[in-house]
């Protein structure tokens, strides 16, 4: 299988997860198919090409080569098909992951789906933004919620 193809089965794949997870209903046999067909798939994925990258089982094209200690050595590595699958496989993993996280707080805490849609969509583009407003947005709910209760 080629590097692109891969990268397109890995995005639709998390897509797919991404879809249930906004508008399927969400009983605890849906959120336990994204975790463990969606995130732990991705996982699973992710694990079989470090593991080939690193005992040199698999060839990750291009250059690669590189490491985690320098800024330099990040850029080598995704400077192949491989290494750029290879994190682009990690971002969906936990992209999915910190998604399905937001929708079984907000789904506790009594959120509603509408209110949810901005949060999951933009850890579905921008990850760590949508998690960190959500974590914004729980928190001051928290507050006003503790005022109000405490008023």
């Amino acid at each position: 299988m080629s590097w692109d193809s891969l990268f397109l089965l890995a995005s639709y794949w998390a897509i797919g997860g991404w879809l249930v997870l906004a508008f399927a209903p969400r009983s605890p046999w849906v959120l336990s198919l994204i975790l463990y067909a969606g995130v732990a798939l991705l996982c699973l994925l992710y694990l079989v090409l470090i593991v080939g990258f690193l005992s040199s089982g698999i060839d990750p094209g291009g250059v690669g080569g590189g490491d985690f200690t320098s800024l330099a050595g990040v850029m080598k590595l995704f400077d192949s098909p491989g290494g750029a699958t290879l994190g682009w496989v990690h971002y969906l993993a936990f992209d999915l992951f910190a998604g399905l996280w937001i929708a079984r707080d907000a789904d506790g805490k009594g959120v509603g789906r509408i209110v949810q849609f901005p949060f999951l969509l933009l850890t579905l583009l921008a990850g760590p933004v949508g998690l960190f407003l959500w974590l914004v947005w729980r928190e001051r709910r928290a507050r006003a919620g503790a005022r109000i209760r405490s008023g």
